[in-house]
């Protein structure tokens, strides 16, 4: 027991021992660092470049941490990104000897007290004109100053569209000092890319790399170069949200706009449901339109709405024709022979387009058979009504003429002639009045299947234009699956 206790009082005492030595050695740390700090600034100014020779350029190493894409706006063409900006370089005023100071070999002071490059984003589009985050710098006992600031950054990106949603970007950052040529300070790139290691992956857009290259430009104002930095952001947009959102419903109403051939003509429902298909796809045009940048380029899904509500407008002006033809009456001129051959002979069979009334389930052979057999009936029996007619006619003669031969031998007068001749007369009226009314029939059979006739070469013509305009919407569909592949 008075060997656990002894051991546990001496580890006690040892750990107080290490935090006072440690609490001394950062008082004495602190007690350096102010000592150095005054030392250092005594008679530093941060107004002129840190170079003990004028003619010598002063090297600053530039890397970039791209941390968010933040917005991406298509219409007024800006990239916002979140950025942590790393600027590392020697300042030959700032240097010391580590060993007069206890070994202090770095110090963290705020960054508006050293001499800073005036490094800018070129390609700037904020209106906020405010200088960088005034963070600490990190300086080293060699003199080297290193400085990380975070920025959020909005630069002017040119926004090709032509294959919204399936497209990609390349944006520009642009960083160069502003006032200071390439001869005063020069920009090296410390790594071969912007660094991506941090990067909060986007719900918009994929990143897929980040190349950095050096440029060195004369500009037409002055003879010096001026170096600058480009880092190029290649940026592919994800495609789900506007596929499920913009695109298949585009689809599906195209692919609907067909089946207006198939609506009954007399159901007064065709010209209508084209109007309405017409009319959903100018809203989501509209829609497209409000988020792309008004430029020359047409994007890919624009130009699929542009030629999917031009076939809709086509497709209606052609239901209205048909329907012209579908509404032709009695007063209309009989099918040409070409369409009566080419439209109800073999159009029809090709499509699958009965008789009107007719059906799928009932054969046509039968109806066309009961058809024949009604029209032998129709004819029978009118010949026996005609025969039969024209047998009491020949009575009625017959009687008129034994009456006559009577009144002139011998000159009888009576009712029974009277009636004679009265009944003859009658049947004579009742044969030219069944002859109208078998003329009027026939006239009106010969109206109706002619309006029969136009109603369905203007079926066929619904069934023909129908399946073109799938086929059409078929390709189309796939032609704009295809470019975005």
């Amino acid at each position: 027991m008075k060997r656990n206790s002894l051991s546990s009082c001496s580890i006690s005492l040892w750990l107080l021992f290490t935090a006072v030595m440690l609490q001394a050695v950062e008082s004495a740390k602190g007690k350096y660092a102010h000592m150095l700090f005054n030392e250092l600034f005594e008679d530093y100014s941060n107004a002129l470049r840190p170079v003990e020779d004028t003619d010598k350029v002063l090297n600053v190493t530039l890397q970039i941490t791209l941390s968010q894409i933040k917005d991406m706006d298509e219409r007024n063409q800006i990239l916002s990104t979140y950025l942590w900006i790393r600027q590392s370089w020697y300042d030959a005023y700032l240097k010391w000897d580590k060993d007069k100071y206890d070994g202090l070999d770095s110090i963290r002071i705020p960054s508006s007290l050293v001499w800073r490059p005036d490094i800018v984003l070129y390609n700037k589009a904020d209106d906020d004109f405010s200088e960088p985050v005034n963070t600490n710098v990190v300086l080293r006992y060699d003199g080297k100053i290193t400085w990380d600031a975070p920025a959020i950054t909005k630069s002017s990106c040119v926004v090709d569209v032509s294959y919204f949603p399936f497209d990609s970007q390349q944006c520009n950052l642009t960083f160069g000092s502003w006032t200071y040529n390439g001869n005063q300070v020069d920009i090296i790139n410390s790594l071969d890319s912007g660094d991506l290691s941090d990067f909060i992956e986007d719900v918009e857009w994929e990143i897929h790399g980040m190349p950095a290259v050096k440029n060195v430009i004369t500009y037409g104002c002055c003879s010096e170069p001026y170096p600058d930095v480009t880092f190029t952001l290649i940026l592919k947009r994800k495609s789900s949200f506007y596929i499920f959102n913009l695109l298949l419903p585009c689809i599906l109403i195209s692919f609907l706009a067909p089946l207006g051939f198939y609506l009954p003509a007399d159901s007064g429902e065709k010209v209508s449901l084209g109007v309405t298909v017409l009319l959903a796809l100018t809203v989501f045009q509209l829609m497209v339109a409000e988020i792309m940048p008004p430029s020359e380029n047409v994007p890919l899904i624009g130009k699929y709405y542009i030629a999917t509500m031009t076939m809709i407008t086509a497709s209606t002006a052609l239901t209205i024709i048909i329907m012209n033809l579908h509404h032709c009456g009695s007063e209309a001129k009989p099918v040409p022979q070409w369409a009566r051959v080419v439209i109800l002979d073999y159009m029809s069979k090709i499509f699958f387009v009965y008789d009107v009334g007719e059906n799928c389930t009932s054969p046509k052979r039968e109806k066309e058979e009961r058809k024949l057999e009604w029209d032998d009936g129709c004819q029978k029996r009118h010949k026996e009504v005609r025969s039969h007619l024209s047998n009491r006619n020949d009575d009625c003669d017959l009687k008129e003429k034994l009456n006559g031969n009577l009144n002139k031998s011998y000159g009888v007068h009576g009712e029974n002639v009277r009636e004679t001749v009265n009944c003859c007369s009658c049947y004579k009226m009742l044969i030219k009045n069944i002859e109208y009314i078998a003329n009027c029939v026939r006239d009106h059979k010969a109206n109706r299947a002619k309006g029969i006739e136009w109603k369905k070469v203007a079926k066929v013509m619904d069934r023909f234009f129908m399946w073109i305009f799938f086929i059409m919407v078929f390709f189309m569909s796939v032609l704009i699956i295809g470019k975005a592949a």
